[in-house]
């Protein structure tokens, strides 16, 4: 017979759930459904009729409404990064739960599960985070000079030796640079993203530059948001195309997909 003692752990839980961004006001007559929410204090309907998406996306997480900079750039790079691309292995996952006949509540889980991974998914945005907090004071050429030897030899074709930064492919992602650059002029640009920049300059000599994860990193660093919320934004961000190519495939037989013969396959050893 097992005579250990069973110890009490004298915890006492919390009565209710409680939280300090959001505020549900009872109906006088059934407690259990609210009349209005508040966000962060701010009554929910008047943010629906006064104020945009990413407004209150910035209020819920931020505590406080973005001011116009902080809006624009926000926005512009939530559109920038709406959709990896059907080359993502993400989006290839919502493809092919599509054309599997996955029910549409499910094509969102199984795609972002996949984006929540490390290569080019939300799995890599808190390091991200905190790699450019953590190096922004630097010069780039630090960064450069304590990894010179690793950078001048390449590794495989989707390769990221610096978080944010590598290559896609076996090269240059134009894509992440092109956007970077449409955000650089904005007002609401700051430290981390131009910090990236010098360091994406850089790095252009061993092939190597921004990855969506890296600029994404920095909007979101300069902006203030925390690095763990930072993966759900990203998550968040590239729902819409993810579900856009898994609900194309629905509906479509499974030859719309290629099917590789076992020549395609690679096995690294």
């Amino acid at each position: 017979m097992d005579e250990r003692k069973v110890k009490n752990r004298n915890t006492e839980f919390s009565a209710k759930i409680s939280s300090r961004f959001w505020q549900e006001v009872p109906n006088d007559d059934n407690p259990y459904i609210a009349d209005n929410y508040r966000c962060q204090g701010y009554d929910l309907t008047q943010l629906a009729e006064k104020r945009s998406f990413t407004e209150t996306l910035y209020l819920l997480f931020r505590g406080e409404l973005p001011n116009q900079q902080q809006n624009e750039i926000l926005q512009k790079l939530m559109i920038a990064f709406i959709n990896p691309g059907p080359r993502h292995p993400a989006s290839r996952a919502a493809m092919l739960a599509g054309v599997s006949k996955a029910a549409p509540s499910q094509l969102l889980p199984i795609s972002l599960s996949i984006l929540s991974g490390e290569h080019l998914g939300a799995g890599s945005l808190e390091k991200n985070v905190r790699f450019f907090r953590k190096n922004v004071a630097k010069d780039p050429k630090e960064i450069i000079a304590d990894l010179h030897l690793q950078l001048s030899n390449p590794s495989p074709s989707n390769w990221e030796p610096i978080p944010g930064f590598g290559m896609r492919f076996g090269s240059i992602d134009q894509f992440s640079k092109k956007i970077a650059e449409l955000l650089l002029p904005l007002p609401g640009a700051g430290r981390a993203l131009k910090w990236g920049a010098l360091l994406s300059e850089h790095l252009q000599e061993f092939n190597l530059g921004w990855l969506p994860t890296g600029v994404t990193a920095a909007v979101l660093s300069d902006l203030g948001f925390h690095p763990k919320a930072a993966v759900g934004i990203f998550q968040l961000i590239s729902a819409p195309g993810l579900l856009a190519h898994g609900l194309e495939m629905s509906g479509k037989p499974l030859t719309t997909m290629p099917f590789l013969e076992d020549k395609d396959y690679r096995i690294e050893e």
